[in-house]
């Protein structure tokens, strides 16, 4: 773990790769884009540390070194957890992006996911690839519980979908973008997104093509790197198809809210399967101006707490509940 320093009155011990964020009220979601953002309503949060960066790679080895933890991807799935799944396919593994070679339906995932046997967050790319000369790189394939795991050994926490949302605005309440209104001011790239016509084209004007070093971009008004863009990242609160409206009096806006219901994090579209969804946060390096334009404070997606794949990572928080 990183060296230790002191950052509050009561003398809590705060890792040095942590900042404050001081918390408030502020705007959540948005009503101009997707519709599961919406209504943007008021909520407050408490004042927390976070990591400066999503975990990385050489973090991420600590803790496997230290413990012995095995990942969710490295583990072949029970059956009994996955009545009806062919004999071949409950094998270890996780989901690889592998880009077409020419223009596809963008209705269907499958034209560019791939669950690909030994993948992993050692073999971000399949059993032939490795994080080599990735220290500094997002660590990913982690499923929910892996995160947990991690943070837990750490002595933090994963970050709900309110306070990730505020650290992520910096300070700038309402900004399209955790840097302003403009998605590359004056021409610069503020984060490691998708150029080109996704998912065949991809021009790499950013500088890169797949994940990038958790600190290639700048900060934003809070510090914090990697907002926006290269991974998502995982909190904590069930996904809801919407947000909750805004409190009928001022004396009643939501404080730390949680998210809603595991019960309806269930996906509608697959009725057959019975795994709850989180909600993800931040966008990543396969958001597209033409496909995903979820590079945004706002913006937030459901994942199956079973899932990983090679654009997903995570960030951890610390309150004064988990201050060590």
């Amino acid at each position: 773990m990183a060296a230790l320093d002191y950052r509050d009155s009561r003398q809590k011990q705060i890792p040095a790769d942590m900042l404050y964020i001081p918390g408030g009220t502020f705007r959540m979601g948005s009503d101009r884009h997707y519709p599961e953002e919406a209504p943007a309503h008021q909520v407050g949060v408490d004042g927390f540390w976070m990591d400066r960066t999503p975990v990385t790679n050489r973090a991420f080895r600590e803790f496997v070194k230290t413990t012995g933890y095995v990942t969710f991807a490295e583990t072949a799935p029970d059956p009994k957890d996955y009545p009806g799944a062919k004999p071949e396919m409950l094998r270890a593994g996780s989901l690889v992006f592998t880009p077409p070679g020419k223009p596809v339906d963008l209705r269907n995932i499958a034209n560019w996911w791939r669950f690909t046997f030994g993948a992993d967050w050692r073999h971000p790319y399949g059993p032939k690839s490795s994080i080599g000369g990735l220290d500094d790189h997002p660590v990913v394939h982690v499923a929910y519980c892996d995160a947990v795991a991690y943070a837990a050994w750490a002595g933090k926490a994963l970050p709900t979908e309110a306070e990730w949302e505020f650290a992520a605005r910096g300070g700038l309440d309402g900004a399209e973008y955790a840097w302003g209104d403009e998605l590359t001011p004056g021409g610069r790239h503020m984060a490691n997104t998708w150029q080109g016509a996704f998912p065949h084209e991809n021009l790499a004007r950013d500088g890169y093509r797949r994940t990038s070093p958790v600190d290639a971009f700048p900060p934003n008004g809070y510090g914090l790197h990697d907002m926006i863009g290269n991974v998502w990242e995982w909190t904590t609160d069930w996904y809801s198809p919407k947000h909750a409206g805004d409190a009928g009096k001022a004396c009643c806006v939501p404080q730390n809210p949680r998210g809603g219901a595991e019960a309806a994090s269930f996906d509608p579209q697959q009725p057959e399967s019975r795994i709850p969804r989180k909600v993800l946060k931040g966008g990543s390096h396969l958001c597209a101006p033409n496909y995903c334009r979820r590079y945004r404070p706002a913006a937030r997606h459901p994942e199956p707490v079973d899932t990983s794949t090679s654009h997903v990572g995570f960030r951890c928080v610390m309150r004064s509940e988990t201050a060590l």
